[in-house]
């Protein structure tokens, strides 16, 4: 497994990023803006700055990814029109605001320059169990300008929380999520070098 800036990979890596993003997050949300993937991979696959984004790769298909954001750095180029011309007015403004305010709410506006965000650890269906996403964030923990680490996980996902865990990260708080989501509460957790 080798882990690359997906910004090596050029501009066409961002349908595969989408990919990975709505398949990894379609139950967790993506799918009450509409129950079309296709739709949902090409409606966010220009949003992505790959510029934070690392994948993992392995026999020369992109395995899983994860973002790595710094000090005001953002994970997702939000575009109203675009999410209106894909999934409608109702529910184009809906995931425009639930993104919108995802992205205010980020610690990404209020850290220090020595703290990161790691964001989208997904990994490919057909890799996992391979240890793709922790190879992915020890990478990240390898990052010379930062000693801090954040991560954020939802309550409907043990498996991942656990994960992060055993790579060291621990439980700072915990905070509600919008009802009806799907998601309870949002756990967010802390590593530090």
């Amino acid at each position: 497994m080798e882990i690359k800036r997906a910004i090596e990979f050029g501009e066409n890596i961002r349908d595969k990023i989408s990919e990975l993003h709505v398949n990894g997050f379609y139950d967790a949300g993506l799918k009450h803006f509409s129950k079309d993937k296709s739709k949902l991979i090409e409606a966010f696959a220009p949003m992505f700055p790959i510029e934070y984004f690392f994948v993992a790769v392995i026999d020369n298909e992109i395995a899983g990814i994860t973002a790595c954001l710094g000090k005001g750095n953002i994970c997702l180029n939000i575009d109203k029109k675009r999410f209106i011309k894909y999934f409608g007015i109702f529910m184009g403004l809906m995931a425009y605001h639930i993104n919108k305010k995802y992205i205010k709410n980020l610690p990404v506006h209020k850290m220090d320059n020595d703290t990161a965000v790691v964001e989208y650890v997904v990994t490919d269906a057909k890799y996992k169990g391979k240890g793709v996403a922790s190879s992915l964030i020890k990478h990240i923990f390898e990052l010379p300008e930062y000693k801090h680490f954040l991560i954020e996980v939802a309550d409907t996902n043990p498996s991942a929380f656990e994960l992060y865990k055993k790579l060291g990260f621990k439980e700072t708080h915990t905070k509600k999520f919008m009802p009806g989501s799907g998601i309870n509460y949002w756990i967010h957790m802390k590593y530090s070098k």
